[in-house]
């Protein structure tokens, strides 16, 4: 074999060996899971971390964001309605996407102890949180200038409180679900008052209702209505004492004048069905 050959020989290409494309997604796939795995550390290295929490409701909360010494410190809280809140690093603020922002006790990522809440309508709440809930003793001062004072649960007025109107109007006494029921006062701007029983914000049961004029209701109500065995005192001196119905003297009762003279039987629709004298007796006020 001259030289020449020999060369030749010696510059062949090797055989070129073509890479197949199972081998290069799984070169991809490899990289990626290397990739994803240094990412992960780092970011555990650096306390960031997912956590889920449940609210008293039995809602999940999610948390992204970075844990100290195993507690949430910093990031954003996701909840199942779509609204987010950002708790700062202090510890003790949420910040939420509607622009509400609440300030207290933080608990794994659920308000929990004494806070205040401002709401982005303007309402303000201050008073105690469980699971996340407002449920407890606290106030509420509405936009409006309404203001509610006393117990809740879940959110609601339940218990005993106080509620007073913008006008200077106000309530005290028992709730239930957001509604006056039960035992309770109301005294509104004009003077008048109620002292007496109500189921789901209506006067229901008994209780006694001075009106402003002077005029004075003792007796039983029905769905807001005087309804049933009562007595109303006008301010002139006359009284009635007997049966109502829808806000009207109706049924058997008694009417005495201011002079004395009495006259007992029946009436119908606010009215004497037949007096000696032809009287008749107009509705009170309401």
């Amino acid at each position: 074999m001259n030289r020449d050959t020999q060369m030749k020989q010696g510059t062949r290409r090797r055989p070129y060996k073509r890479k197949t494309a199972l081998s290069t997604l799984l070169r991809i796939f490899i990289i990626a899971l290397i990739c994803t795995a240094v990412i992960i550390g780092a970011l555990f290295v650096s306390g960031i971390r997912l956590i889920e929490e449940q609210t008293s409701e039995g809602e999940t909360i999610k948390f992204f964001g970075r844990v100290v010494e195993g507690k949430p410190y910093s990031g954003t809280i996701y909840y199942p309605s779509g609204l987010t809140a950002k708790l700062e690093g202090s510890g003790d603020t949420l910040s939420y996407s509607d622009g509400s922002v609440y300030t207290g006790g933080i608990e794994f990522l659920l308000r929990d102890g004494d806070g205040e809440m401002k709401y982005a309508n303007g309402d303000v709440y201050t008073g105690t949180f469980d699971g996340d809930v407002i449920t407890g003793s606290g106030k509420f001062v509405f936009a409006n200038g309404d203001v509610y004072e006393g117990e809740l649960i879940s959110g609601l007025k339940n218990g005993y409180g106080t509620y007073t109107w913008a006008d200077g109007s106000y309530y005290t006494g028992l709730f239930k679900d957001d509604q006056r029921n039960g035992a309770g006062f109301s005294h509104w701007a004009d003077g008048s008052s109620y002292d007496g029983t109500y189921v789901n914000g209506v006067k229901s049961g008994s209780g006694t209702f001075t009106f402003a004029n002077g005029d004075i209701y003792t007796g039983e109500y029905v769905n807001d209505q005087r309804s049933g065995k009562g007595t109303y005192s006008w301010a002139n001196g006359e009284s009635y004492t007997g049966e109502f119905k829808d806000n009207t003297l109706n049924g058997e009762g008694t009417y005495t004048w201011a002079s004395g003279r009495t006259y007992t039987g029946v009436f119908e629709n606010g009215k004497m069905v037949a007096t000696e004298a032809g009287d008749d007796v107009s509705a009170p006020q309401q």
